[in-house]
């Protein structure tokens, strides 16, 4: 069991493929927003923060998923204010980039619509 468990652990192939997939999402997903949206883009994760028209990420995307069908968090429920008082996720999404890429592109391009 010590021996499997010690070639599963240096096995890094599926970790190469998931960091290759995800460096293809932000690519495409990039393409498609960066034009009509403000975002920062990460180091290493897998979502994006982009700013939202108008600033209420609630409303957005109450909008969003009304209007597109399309599932984000409202970066505001994704964190609390600071001893500034001011909540660093207001005004921003949090778009998981989780799903293959196909469903992501077309989650993109609808919410570049609504921009």
């Amino acid at each position: 069991l010590q021996h499997a468990s010690i070639a599963a652990w240096q096995d890094e192939a599926h970790v190469r493929a998931n960091r290759d997939a995800y460096r293809e999402k932000f690519s495409a997903v990039t393409d498609v927003l960066a034009p009509v949206m403000d975002f920062p883009t990460p180091e290493a994760s897998f979502y994006l923060w982009p700013a939202v028209p108008g600033g209420d990420d609630i409303a957005f995307t109450q909008r969003l998923f009304s209007e597109q069908h399309v599932s984000v968090l409202p970066g505001s429920l994704m964190g609390r204010p600071g001893q500034n008082g001011l909540n660093p996720g207001a005004g921003r999404l949090r778009l998981a980039l989780v799903a293959e890429l196909e469903p992501t592109l077309e989650a993109a391009k609808r919410l570049r619509q609504l921009v």
